[in-house]
């Protein structure tokens, strides 16, 4: 197939992670992948596939458009296929307008049911799709990694403990939130430091914090020389629509993880052997505690989720779920 897509922008982390990624796999299969970014005036929306008579398929990503651009878009392309990673029916975590928002969710059920296929991040997503449309239009493919990337980390002992937290300056604001379990940690755990690998810093009370400015380049061999992945993720509807995208990196450069059990978080961190879940601040303290008295542990269980990762979050693995996706999808367009 012919594949167009249409982003929020090529270098988004959405679209880096969910299509460009799955390339090479895509062509390998015979499928070919455009990348274009989404305009931004309302003329621009409206005209939407005008120029896409020689797309066998136009795949938006996450952005919920008026339901008339949907309606035009979808009448002058083939196939239309829907990609989203997070619940983009709600509002987010810090809307002080709380999380439902109607207008949103008529978008929503506009663009799902315009869909012939709609590729959900994880098992939530899907769920809610599902309330508008059949489940023989949804596929869940999860957001993966390049392991390869990620440079595999060694045995070694350490004076100090680094946690390392990744992310952008919207999600620090969860970290904002979570400041006060980090400096229990600080005290608690003497020697333990936070890499923050951001385009943003926070300071923590008692916590010493190592700037790291993010840079795609870099940014696997700062993951692998710290000690402990750190994900925390206020427990709430939107939240629990999160992929865990830093899980799956903290894994892939062979960290542990120590997260909290929301969402995608509890099928990542599996206790005791990938890392460990921590809800309460004392659990928090609890986990550091023992990653830091014991390097041993902390690289068997950053192994095994290196594995884990491997066999079921890498992108060979997301890109045959897409290519057998798009092979159903064509069948169903035959058989039609």
């Amino acid at each position: 197939m012919r594949l167009v897509a249409l982003v929020e922008a090529e270098d988004h982390v959405c679209c880096r992670y969910r299509l460009a990624a799955f390339r090479p796999y895509l062509a390998a299969a015979g499928h070919t992948l455009e990348l274009r970014a989404l305009p931004r005036s309302w003329y621009g929306r409206l005209t939407l596939g005008r120029d896409l008579a020689h797309a066998d398929a136009v795949i938006l990503q996450r952005k919920l458009l008026p339901r008339l651009a949907i309606a035009l878009l979808r009448r002058r392309v083939r196939r239309f296929i829907f990609d989203l990673d997070d619940a983009v029916w709600l509002r987010d975590s810090y809307s002080p307008r709380g999380f439902d928002d109607p207008r949103r969710t008529r978008r929503f059920r506009a663009v799902v049911q315009a869909s012939d296929l709609i590729v959900a991040g994880n098992d939530y997503l899907a769920a809610e799709v599902r309330r508008w449309v059949g489940p023989t239009r949804v596929a869940v493919i999860p957001t993966c990694v390049d392991v390869t990337k990620y440079p595999a980390r060694s045995r070694r002992e350490s004076a100090s403990t680094q946690l390392v937290w990744v992310g952008s300056s919207s999600t620090l604001r969860g970290l904002e939130q979570f400041a006060p379990t980090l400096s229990a940690i600080g005290k608690a755990v003497p020697g333990t430091r936070l890499k923050l690998i951001c385009d943003r810093f926070i300071d923590v009370p008692h916590l010493p914090v190592d700037r790291c400015p993010w840079d795609e380049a870099t940014e696997p061999v700062e993951l692998a020389a710290a000690s402990v992945g750190i994900a925390w993720v206020p427990d709430d509807p939107w939240s629990r629509g999160k992929c865990g995208l830093k899980v799956l990196q903290y894994q892939a450069a062979g960290l542990p993880v120590v997260a909290n059990p929301v969402g995608v978080q509890t099928d990542f961190v599996r206790h005791g052997e990938t890392g460990f879940r921590a809800t309460t601040t004392d659990e928090w303290v609890t986990a550091v505690r023992r990653l830091a008295g014991d390097a041993e542990m902390g690289w068997r269980l950053g192994a095994a989720g290196r594995r884990q990762v491997e066999e079921e979050y890498s992108v060979a693995v997301g890109a045959a779920r897409w290519v057998a996706a798009l092979d159903r999808l064509a069948g169903l367009r035959r058989a039609g």
